[in-house]
């Protein structure tokens, strides 16, 4: 399928924790052959800029356990900022479609709150909706998350470290197993290796902590979909379901139009073209707000 989207198409991509814009990459080729242009934020304290703790990279990782995180001082403002910048940027563009995966949902939910005349649909791939609950903490621990994997990945107080820490170089293979069960589990062997190392080890706190508040007016009248993972072991499908349900009974104005995936957390390393295919199916629609 070629020239899917009307010419003037943009999607906006926001990146999970410890990820980076990088991640979107494959899938960003896959909209491009369906006509469509994209482009990829860096958060704060992420991609190859991200700081990283001094003994990271170094023999034996001295200090990756107490160290507090260079990235402790940012906050969620700073977080939507970068979001923010991006969506101005791309303002020219007829069709803008929102796209943020997992946690990153803080920091496009605020982006979007902020400037809904900005975004045209706002599409979040497994990701937190501040809508019923306003931080993503809220939903990890709650009782329908309780079957989700990674408790045993954080390193570390991450009040103490101003961080959620976590070690994709370990060399320990039982730690290992967790990370790629937790996030990778179906994305080939042989690239995880690959993928775990182009993590950062850090966080902010504040990504999943700081409170995010929504209100009718502006968020709640953007379109938007949510596309689930269905076998999802970082973000069980239940909490999904929680937060859309949440969403749709706080804001009744534009309930979200669901999809659900096959494969797990990371759709955009297992199986980048379906996830184009599913984007492209999302409905980004007319503009529908002012440019000013």
């Amino acid at each position: 399928m070629r020239n899917a989207f009307p010419t003037g198409t943009v999607f906006v991509f926001v990146h999970d924790a410890w990820h980076g814009s990088g991640q979107w990459a494959a899938t960003q080729r896959a909209l491009a052959a369906l006509g469509a242009a994209s482009v990829a934020v860096d958060l704060p304290g992420h991609g190859f800029d991200a700081p990283l703790p001094t003994g990271y990279l170094l023999p034996g990782q001295p200090g990756l356990l107490t160290e507090r995180s260079q990235l402790a001082a940012l906050t969620m403002d700073d977080c939507a900022e970068a979001v923010l910048s991006v969506l101005h940027q791309v303002r020219h563009h007829r069709t803008v479609v929102l796209v943020a995966h997992s946690a990153g949902g803080g920091p496009a939910s605020l982006a979007a709150e902020r400037a809904p005349e900005l975004v045209d649909r706002i599409v979040y791939l497994s990701a937190f909706v501040p809508g019923g609950r306003p931080r993503f903490f809220d939903y990890l621990g709650s009782p329908e998350n309780a079957t989700a994997l990674g408790q045993n990945l954080n390193l570390g107080d991450p009040g103490a470290l101003g961080a959620v820490r976590i070690n994709p170089l370990s060399p320990d293979p039982v730690y290992l197993r967790e990370l790629r069960e937790t996030h990778y589990h179906d994305t080939p062997p042989d690239r995880f290796d690959r993928w775990r190392s182009a993590l950062s080890p850090d966080l902010p706190l504040a990504i999943p902590t700081a409170p995010i508040t929504l209100t009718a007016a502006r968020w709640g009248r953007i379109p938007r979909t949510f596309l689930r993972c269905s076998e999802d072991r970082a973000l069980a499908p239940a909490a999904q379901d929680l937060m859309i349900a949440e969403a749709d009974r706080g804001f009744p104005g534009h309930p979200f139009t669901v999809r659900t995936l096959p494969g797990g957390h990371s759709p955009f390393a297992a199986r980048p073209g379906e996830l184009a295919a599913a984007l492209a199916s999302s409905g980004p629609g007319p503009r529908q707000f002012g440019t000013s």
